[in-house]
């Protein structure tokens, strides 16, 4: 038998193309997940999610990534590509540091989302296509 990958919410959703709250009403849609995102109880019992308690901290809840993946794609969800991630950052990023006055969030704002792994790929792109702008390595790393 496999071994599962257990995900946050945000991290389920990112690999579908998805925004946490997103991904959290699709589980709810399936009866795995409250309005905060939390699992319920039908979703620990079915093993899709695991919710662990620390007295100091907020619940940390935690996604099987093969079983919520299957109830995604039944929603119409599908996995998207890391080079399509990559893409869409890269697009995003661009875009934003070219500037719009309907845009009140600063481009290093926006990148404080963008997943650490793919931090290098993206900012080979953007050097790529002639944008001045990098995303810093350092700011992604004190954030965590």
């Amino acid at each position: 038998m496999s071994t599962s990958q257990w995900l946050s919410l945000s991290d389920l959703g990112r690999r579908f193309g998805l925004s946490t709250r997103h991904c959290g009403r699709v589980l709810n849609h399936e009866g795995w997940s409250d309005r905060s995102g939390h699992p319920t109880q039908a979703a620990i019992t079915a093993g899709a999610a695991q919710q662990h308690n620390n007295h100091h901290h907020s619940p940390s809840n935690r996604w099987n990534a093969d079983i919520c993946a299957a109830v995604l794609s039944t929603h119409g969800q599908r996995p998207i590509k890391r080079s399509e991630q990559v893409s869409q950052w890269v697009t995003l990023l661009e875009a934003m540091e070219e500037g719009s006055a309907s845009i009140s969030t600063s481009t290093d704002q926006m990148a404080e989302d963008l997943p650490i792994d793919l931090i290098e790929e993206v900012n080979l792109q953007l050097n790529h296509r002639g944008c001045r702008f990098q995303v810093q390595r350092l700011k992604k790393i004190s954030s965590l």
